[in-house]
């Protein structure tokens, strides 16, 4: 099976410092891979520079089994790759449906969109509300309140909803369940699960064990700036990762 995005060999120096050291990476069709590693390990470099946020020094790129070259975050979103970002780069003062355009705002037809550039309100409205419901996001009633009456489940939410709308191939999440009580990371798992059952494959970045080991496929294990193996969570305990991911022990062998 290709991966749907793939990454080989990859290197970033700041000066004396190595963030990635021939990091290799991954993801393949409908499947949920989480990244684990110490801090310091380079997991956040990693997806930096699988989301467009950072550009390697060496290495390569795949997606669909061809080589990509982002320059922007920009260029990884017009290519599918969706990320949610710990900080949901939400503007908090903007209603639901605005958060969820933001920067693909829709123009109403004929020469008031074209000339006048006004925006089509209620299409993105009947939209936003459409995205929300097809991810089973019926508590938020009204798609017009500001993302700051939102709890923090429902803010994740808007943000994964948005991601899963625009990323077509690829949804990264970095850290979704962090900020999180133990109900409203109950419902954010519930909407991953439910993102990998539209068939979209999911990279899953946390720190969070019992999540990780519920609900990923494959776990990526990457320490001094590489991938040191992928295990499956029904091969092994959490107690073997976390020793994986400091150096206490090593890896038998390399899991498929």
């Amino acid at each position: 099976m290709t991966p749907v995005l793939q990454a080989k060999g990859l290197v970033k120096r700041y000066g004396r410092v190595v963030a990635l050291n021939q990091a290799d990476f991954d993801l393949y069709p409908g499947e949920i891979l989480a990244v684990i590693g110490d801090n310091g390990a380079g997991k956040s470099s990693l997806i930096k520079a699988l989301s467009g946020a950072l550009i390697p020094d060496e290495g390569e790129i795949r997606l669909d089994g061809m080589p990509v070259n982002f320059r922007s975050p920009q260029d990884a979103q017009e290519a599918g790759i969706a990320t949610v970002y710990q900080t949901l780069a939400l503007s908090p003062a903007l209603s639901i449906a605005d958060n969820m355009f933001l920067g693909r705002e829709l123009r109403k037809p004929g020469p008031l969109g074209r000339y006048f550039r006004i925006l089509d309100r209620a299409a993105m409205e009947a939209q936003a509300r459409a995205m929300l419901a097809d991810l089973g996001l019926l508590t938020i009633q009204n798609i017009r309140q500001p993302v700051e009456t939102l709890s923090g489940g429902q803010r994740q939410g808007v943000a994964v909803a948005r991601a899963t709308t625009f990323g077509s191939k690829v949804v990264i999440m970095d850290e979704p369940t962090a900020a999180l009580g133990v109900k409203e990371s109950r419902r954010v798992l519930d909407l991953i699960l439910r993102v990998r059952e539209k068939g979209l494959p999911i990279v899953l970045i946390s720190h969070n064990m019992p999540h990780v080991f519920e609900i990923a496929d494959r776990i990526h294990i990457h320490r001094l700036g590489q991938r040191l193996c992928t295990i499956r969570p029904q091969d092994y305990s959490m107690a073997d990762a976390v020793a994986f991911m400091t150096g206490a022990k090593e890896p038998m062998a390399q899991a498929a």
